[in-house]
């Protein structure tokens, strides 16, 4: 079987998923579930010198994605440093604490979890066009700890210039992204916004997130040398492997834990090693950074045909009913697909639309 612990920074992970900050970490009872998920490291979630006032209702499920008006811990530090930290470390995996916003309320309170950290995650929430507040964030958690300090980045940044901005500053790692936003769903029956806040409004998560996530991942791998994770829209194996592939350390699952349940973390990590089993793989070295590797330095504009794997084939019709190049027909004397190659312009859609791998480019 596959071996897919990860060495992030001087802390052994049995393997490279854990949650992000958020719900699913919300107390150290909850960190207990994720290791029971199959977690291989723990993310509390954020604190900050106050416990926040969350608006009610604060999350909501929308097509291809998930809106939220998470905050902070609703729990004041103080709960989390005489309780939720000891349980948490009573996992007896590496325990990443989140801590936020301003510099000068992470100086207040990164020497304070000090004891019970692996290391920081810091967040400076979302922001303009100017890097200093993570700077001036990072430096003051290096200030007064001695473990190390990652910090996460929202994708509405120059993510190559906020990235290399946090290496310079001193940070050990990069996670990112955080949520996209601000989004709005209605309610179609009352014709109220879904949410809580004063306007509505809510950050959007889940699936629709990913593929900005895995760009934003690959543009920070290229910008810095230290450690990056990946999070934002995981929710199987070939999510969390294709952040490995655009050169991730390791990967965090926020949305899909909501979602599903602890378990999923579990269900991620049984999915990377039956790929990596199935496809001769051994380690996760062997395929991180591989697509930094295999980057086009130009865009392509030669036609490429699919082919097509017949005994694959289902007649589904998906690939049929999306070409609109009318370029893929039902052969009933074959049982199985007919591409035109006059018709076909190459774009790749039918390979994505099919769920068997009967075609590919």
């Amino acid at each position: 079987m596959a071996d897919l612990s990860v060495r992030l920074f001087d802390l052994e992970l049995k393997n490279p998923v854990m949650p992000a900050a958020g719900p699913p970490v919300k107390d150290g009872r909850a960190a207990h579930a994720a290791k029971e998920g199959g977690a291989g490291a723990i993310v509390t979630k954020t604190i900050s010198v106050r416990a926040a006032r969350v608006p009610k209702p604060n999350m909501t499920r929308v097509k291809g994605g998930f809106i939220n008006t998470e905050l902070w811990s609703e729990l004041p530090p103080e709960r989390w440093l005489a309780e939720e930290y000891p349980k948490a470390v009573k996992t007896g995996l590496p325990v990443i604490v989140g801590l936020g916003y301003t510099s000068k309320e992470i100086r207040e309170l990164a020497g304070r979890v000090e004891p019970f950290a692996a290391a920081l995650e810091l967040s400076t929430h979302y922001l303009g066009n100017d890097p200093t507040p993570v700077v001036e964030s990072i430096r003051a958690a290096k200030d007064v700890v001695d473990i190390p300090v990652m910090v996460k980045l929202s994708p509405q940044v120059d993510i190559p210039r906020f990235a290399s901005a946090a290496e310079e500053a001193g940070a050990d790692g990069i996670v990112l992204i955080n949520s996209l936003g601000p989004v709005l769903d209605i309610d179609l029956e009352t014709g109220r916004p879904l949410l809580g806040s004063e306007q509505g409004y809510g950050w959007l998560s889940g699936d629709a997130i990913f593929p900005l996530a895995l760009k934003s991942v690959f543009e920070a791998v290229q910008s810095v040398d230290i450690p990056v994770i990946g999070v934002g829209g995981i929710s199987s194996g070939a999510d969390a492997l294709k952040m490995i592939m655009a050169g991730a350390v390791a990967v965090q699952v926020c949305t899909a834990a909501i979602i599903n349940g602890p378990s999923v973390y579990g269900k991620i990590v049984r999915e990377m090693e039956q790929f990596m089993d199935e496809h001769g793989y051994r380690s996760l070295s062997e395929i991180r950074g591989m697509a930094q590797k295999r980057r086009r330095d130009t865009a392509s504009y030669a036609r490429i045909i699919p082919e097509l794997v017949e005994d694959k084939c289902t007649g589904c019709g998906l690939c049929i009913t999306s070409c609109v190049y009318d370029a893929i027909h039902f052969s009933r004397d074959r049982k199985t697909v007919i591409i035109d190659e006059v018709r076909c312009a190459g774009c790749g859609l039918c390979v994505s639309r099919c769920n068997f791998a009967a075609l590919y480019l």
